[in-house]
């Protein structure tokens, strides 16, 4: 900038004091009366009472998460003494239940057919060994041998390459996957002391009687069985040959009777037969299904035994069964493929 002209350079400063006039001590800063360096009583009471209060406060805060942390840490592991449930146990009781009637629905869907639908296999006429057994159940048909079973079938428990147990598990190729292989074993070992609800497959919604109560079933497995001390083990391997024919099949006579069975849409189209007793006779067998696995029909004793093994015919065609004479009384002509109430039926040998 350019000084302003007719003033020398003393005369544009700010003009001196004397230096005898001393320098005002508020000259920079607020008045004096604004600075009160000490606290009213008023003051200091509101500052304790503030303090006190946040005190109060904290200490209340810090209760509530103890009380919470507490109460949390008994609800989820349970109270002492027993007093309660822990909340991991509740809800692994709900799933386990959850995986038995979901393991009910599979059992009826793929293996009822077979062992039956109260597991009871050929002591009620079915084709395949018995699972509602409580020396099987006892350690027998534990998880680990149901699901090595399942996923290698028949062949891992007799070795048999041939046997007509499939394979369910979809690692080798089965139909079920692993949450469906862990439901049907907790239903095949689910206890005797439980009800169960039936559900629909489809909704999951409780399937009724006619009466409107809800549809249940309980558990096989006794939690409370015990062997007596003197049985024997389970054997590892089973085989479906007590009672069968064992020896050369019988040729059939020029004027023997002959029975006509058909299986279509896997039922038989007739489920009462009679037959002379102490004569041979026939059943000309006519297979229309394909693509079921096949059929066959087996003669067999009111308690499940096997009296006469057919042959299964694979796919459609026809077969004359040849049946040696039989002692005069009622028998059971069923398919051991499908041994279901379509197709089973009633001989009786008079």
């Amino acid at each position: 900038m350019t000084d302003p002209p007719g003033r020398t350079p003393d005369e544009r400063l700010p003009a001196r004091r004397p230096t005898s006039e001393p320098v005002p001590a508020d000259r920079f800063s607020a008045p004096r009366q604004a600075h009160v360096n000490e606290l009213t009583p008023e003051r200091a009471a509101k500052i304790v009472e503030q303090s006190a209060s946040a005190r109060v406060v904290a200490l209340l805060a810090t209760i509530v998460v103890i009380l919470f942390t507490i109460i949390y840490y008994f609800y989820e592991l349970g109270a002492p003494l027993g007093l309660t449930e822990a909340r991991t146990d509740q809800q692994r009781e709900v799933q386990q239940v959850t995986a038995i009637e979901r393991g009910y629905n599979l059992f009826q869907a793929n293996c009822a057919r077979c062992h039956g639908p109260q597991g009871k296999g050929t002591n009620e006429g079915y084709s395949a060994p018995p699972l509602n057994d409580q020396m099987k159940l006892y350690v027998h048909l534990n998880a680990t041998y149901l699901a090595n079973v399942l996923r290698e079938g028949g062949r891992l428990v007799c070795g048999n390459s041939r046997s007509v147990m499939p394979v369910w598990s979809n690692e080798n190729g089965g139909p079920l996957n692993y949450i469906q292989i862990e439901n049907l074993i907790a239903f095949l070992r689910a206890p005797s002391n439980h009800e169960y609800v039936i559900r629909d497959p489809d909704t999951l919604e409780p399937e009724q009687n006619a009466d409107g109560t809800v549809k249940t079933f309980i558990g096989w497995r006794d939690p409370t069985f015990k062997p007596d001390p003197s049985a024997t083990a389970v054997p590892d391997c089973w085989s479906d040959t007590a009672g069968a024919s064992q020896g050369p099949t019988p040729s059939l006579p020029p004027d023997a009777v002959t029975l006509d069975v058909i299986a279509e849409t896997i039922a038989f189209n007739v489920h009462e037969l009679e037959a002379p007793a102490g004569e041979v006779f026939g059943i000309d067998f006519v297979n229309r299904d394909s693509g079921v696995g096949g059929h066959d029909v087996d003669i067999r004793r009111g308690d499940g035994s096997v009296v006469v093994d057919n042959p299964k015919l694979d796919d459609a065609g026809e077969v004359t069964y040849t049946i040696p004479a039989l002692e005069a009384g009622t028998y059971t002509f069923i398919c051991s493929v499908h041994p279901i109430p379509s197709m089973t039926g009633t001989l009786t040998v008079r």
